[in-house]
């Protein structure tokens, strides 16, 4: 991947980093237990089971109250979560040395390309100095070479640095959302990014009315920019 795409827009892919299921007192309080293998079926009980509730008993079902994040949106420019975009414009500024090495070695290589090309589409008959010319095409061949090795090293620490700086960042995201479901009683939050939805209503989401509340509650300032 060149580094130019690489660090231009939306560059990472924020993978469904979380899809949170905020259980009930009811069942959070609920024993585990172990699910039988696909493969087999329970073994038959060795004595007498209990005796069966009446269908028409009550039951206590745990409430059920399902929302929908499109987690996407965290980092739109306009409407996504403001220290996200902060996070990702320092990350970009830390690389920005590196992106216009590798540019400046892409624009080299082309200027020799170009003279090359001219050079082997000379009108038969035009002098050509072959060893100038094969000096040209070793120079383009190490090019590609430096250019592959520098932009494959940028994107490891690119990645890596990407890392230390949106961790703590999607941590923090995690528990506001978690908190945010919680006051609000909803039991299971799904990221609509990553789930093939043939059909939601409206009112499952809750990505705009999370993000207005978690940038409320974490503006971005100088005291919240990520520490070098």
């Amino acid at each position: 991947m060149a580094m130019k795409s690489m660090i231009r827009n939306n560059l990472f892919t924020l993978s469904a980093f979380f899809v949170l299921l905020v259980g009930s007192s009811a069942l959070a309080q609920r024993p585990a237990t172990p699910a039988a293998s696909p493969t087999q079926r329970p073994a038959a009980p060795t004595t007498t089971p209990a005796q069966q509730p009446p269908a028409t008993a009550n039951v206590a079902l745990p409430p059920s109250k399902v929302a929908l994040i499109y987690t996407s949106t965290f980092l739109d420019a306009k409407g996504g979560i403001a220290k996200f975009n902060s996070v990702l414009t320092k990350l970009n500024g830390e690389f920005q040395k590196q992106k216009d090495d590798i540019t400046q070695l892409q624009t080299r290589g082309q200027t020799l390309q170009d003279e090359i090309t001219k050079l082997q589409q000379a009108p038969a008959g035009t002098p050509i100095d072959q060893r100038s010319l094969q000096a040209k095409v070793d120079q383009v061949e190490q090019l590609k070479k430096d250019i592959q090795r520098k932009t494959e090293d940028a994107q490891a620490s690119y990645n890596r640095r990407r890392t230390e700086l949106f961790k703590p960042l999607e941590d923090e995201v995690g528990k506001a959302l978690e908190a945010f479901a919680k006051a609000r009683g909803i039991n299971v939050i799904l990221d609509g990014d990553q789930l093939p939805l043939v059909y939601a209503a409206p009112s499952l989401d809750i990505t705009a009315a999370f993000i207005a509340e978690f940038n409320s509650k974490n503006p971005v300032t100088a005291s919240t920019t990520p520490p070098e």
